[in-house]
This record gives structure tokens, C-alpha cells and sequence, in this order.
């Protein structure tokens, strides 16, 4: 900014600035309070969910990335954790989260591994980003500061609003983004490391409020799989 103003074209300016600030944070906060209560409602209404499930993982130090597709199922409980199982085509192996704790099952070279979706890595951290389809407005309010950022189109035509999720308390992660659809459906969600990697997860082909059992969040190991903790 300019040091030598005259006083009255300084005031003037500022004033302009200042007021379309404000206008900004005030229409922004109002898009922002209506997104999460859309967000709310759908997540009151979401009793099961079958979808086609992209993983994108990106290493920032490597600039590489990889793609991982498969089909999820997630199914809500009141007041307990959702369930969620993936199951990956490429590489062949199946996910489930249950209780902030996972198992994964690689049948190519029978071994299963067991761990905490608080310390989650490789494909296991997909279940993790899944998480944030079941908080509430209350939830996201007290665990993050929330931002609106924008508007967009997500790979597959989606029209979304994309949102910032910063947590309020130090996490395994640094931050994370949602890009959420016109019914309030969280469809893509990218979380952020502390290191800048990324892992990214696109929900597409959604199949909303049908019958899934909890059989189905089972994964059943055969005799003779190696379990391996993580």
C-alpha cells in the first residue's frame, strides 16, 4: 500500500476496502452456514451407502501419484462410528473399518493388517477420509475450523461447494478439504500430511438408503492368513 496518500482518498479507500471485506466474510459465512446444515439434514436422512470409490495418493517429495479403484459400502450407527469396507480391484485387497480399527486383506499374499485408523497409512488412510460423511454440523464445528473456498466441478460432472477442515487440536494430519454435492453429500474429500502428501477420494455412481448387513463389513480370513499389527 502506498504511504503518501492524501488523508481524505486514504479514508475513502479504506473504507471501500474494509466494507467489501466485510460483505465478503458476511456472504461467505452465510454460504458456509447453509451448506453444513444441508450437510446435516443428509447426514440425518443417510442410512447406507454403496458407491464406486477413487483413491488418489500423492508424494509430494517423489511428485509421484497413485490410483487405486474399487467399490465402498458405509453404513452409519447412532452414536458409534460408521462401518466401511472397501473393496479394491487394483491391487487386489479388501478394507474394513470398524471402531476406529481397521484390517486389510491382501489375497495375493495372504496377510491381513491390523491397526488404528488414527495411525493409518497406504490404503487404509481411504477409510479415514470416508469419516468425515458421517460428522454432523456440531461435529465438524467443534473438531475444525471450517472455511468456504469455492465453487467447482469435481473428474466425474459433480457440481460441488469445496470446503477447509483445520483441526482444532494437533492431528495426524494437517488439514483436510471437502467438495460437497447439492444434496449435501460429501463426495470428495483430500486430506493434507504434515509432510504434503496427499490422499484424495472421489465417491461416484452413489447408491443411497439400501439394504446392507452388517455381515458385509465382515471381512472373514482363511486359515492359514498371516495377521501382521501395524
Amino acid at each position: 500500500m502506498n504511504k503518501v496518500l492524501r488523508h481524505s482518498v486514504a479514508a475513502f479507500a479504506l473504507a471501500v476496502v474494509f466494507s467489501a471485506v466485510g460483505v465478503t466474510e458476511t456472504k461467505a459465512q452465510g454460504i458456509l452456514n447453509e451448506i453444513l446444515k444441508r450437510m446435516d439434514n443428509h447426514n440425518k436422512n443417510l442410512t447406507s451407502l454403496r458407491a464406486e470409490v477413487t483413491m488418489v495418493k500423492f508424494n509430494a517429495q517423489l511428485k509421484d501419484s497413485e490410483t487405486t479403484v474399487g467399490t465402498a459400502i458405509y453404513r452409519p450407527r447412532p452414536g458409534k462410528d460408521a462401518l466401511v469396507r472397501i473393496d479394491w480391484r487394483k491391487p487386489d485387497e479388501s478394507l474394513a473399518v470398524v471402531d476406529k480399527q481397521y484390517i486389510i486383506y491382501r489375497p495375493r499374499l495372504n496377510q491381513a493388517y491390523q491397526g488404528s485408523t488414527n495411525s493409518a497409512q497406504g490404503n487404509a488412510k481411504a477409510g479415514g477420509a470416508l469419516a468425515f460423511m458421517s460428522m454432523s454440523k456440531g461435529q465438524l464445528r467443534q473438531n475444525f475450523e471450517v472455511a468456504y473456498l469455492d465453487e467447482g466441478t469435481l473428474s466425474d460432472g459433480t457440481k460441488t461447494v469445496h470446503l477447509e477442515l483445520t483441526p482444532k487440536t494437533r492431528q495426524s494430519y494437517k488439514s483436510a478439504e471437502i467438495w460437497v454435492d447439492a444434496n449435501g453429500m460429501p463426495v470428495q474429500s483430500k486430506v493434507t500430511e504434515h509432510n504434503s502428501d496427499t490422499t484424495t477420494v472421489l465417491l461416484s455412481k452413489l447408491e443411497k438408503n439400501i439394504t446392507i448387513t452388517g455381515d458385509k463389513f465382515k471381512i472373514v480370513l482363511p486359515k492359514g492368513t498371516t495377521i501382521v499389527k501395524a
